[in-house]
């Protein structure tokens, strides 16, 4: 069964001030059978970029409005994990070496081949599905974890401890069997296939669930 990730079509963003390569990269997009989104103004995409829906972006480095290094931090600050691609005709290392402390998915001088931009862009749309679903994930290990009561909270804290019921029961003044209820709960809300799982679980929360 599909999930929400797959629900809509990706679109690769192409965002260029050269309106030669730009055209160029949407046609090749085209042909490929993606969605692109071209831009001549790092402003406009910014203004439409819409982050609920599966998407890279190939961004120029060196642009009058923007430079995409500009563009790749102004991303960064709005939370966004779109996979960023930055293509230029004049890279150097530290140029590259920033993009790739930034976040940048990958970095490519011009020219390059049309085949190692559309392996770029094959990955970054993979990279963007897994983001997607691990937020997902987590959006819903959440919610399970809110269904908990304050006591089961603390069982599971004792549980993920590595504590048996009879000591969780001590030191919360509970009988035995009261904890091995909660416990029961515990692995039930939170779908837990075994403790080793709920350890994880708990790790993913931050140890704050």
């Amino acid at each position: 069964m599909a999930t929400s990730v797959d629900a809509k079509k990706p679109i690769v963003y192409v965002v260029d001030d050269d309106d030669g390569m730009r055209r160029a990269l949407a046609t090749l997009l085209t042909t490929i059978g993606y969605t692109p989104a071209p831009f001549a103004r790092p402003t406009e995409f910014l203004a439409k970029y819409d982050p609920s829906n599966p998407s890279c972006v190939v961004l120029d480095v060196r642009m009058p409005e923007m430079s995409g290094l500009e563009v790749q931090q102004q991303l960064n600050r709005t939370g966004s994990m779109i996979p960023v691609i930055l293509i230029t005709g004049h890279g150097d290392i530290p140029m590259a070496v920033q993009a790739m402390k930034d976040g940048a998915f990958d970095f490519l001088q011009k020219p390059f081949p049309d085949d190692q931009l559309l392996d770029a862009i094959k990955r970054a749309l993979a990279q963007d599905v897994e983001n997607r679903r691990s937020v997902e994930r987590h959006a819903d290990l959440r919610h399970r974890a809110a269904s908990l009561t304050p006591r089961e909270r603390e069982v599971m804290k004792f549980i993920v401890d590595g504590r048996a019921n009879k000591v969780i029961a001590i030191d919360l003044g509970l009988s035995e069997r009261t904890v091995e209820i909660h416990r029961a709960n515990v692995m039930e809300k939170m779908a837990a296939r075994s403790v080793a799982h709920l350890v994880k679980m708990h790790s993913l929360l931050g140890g704050d669930a």
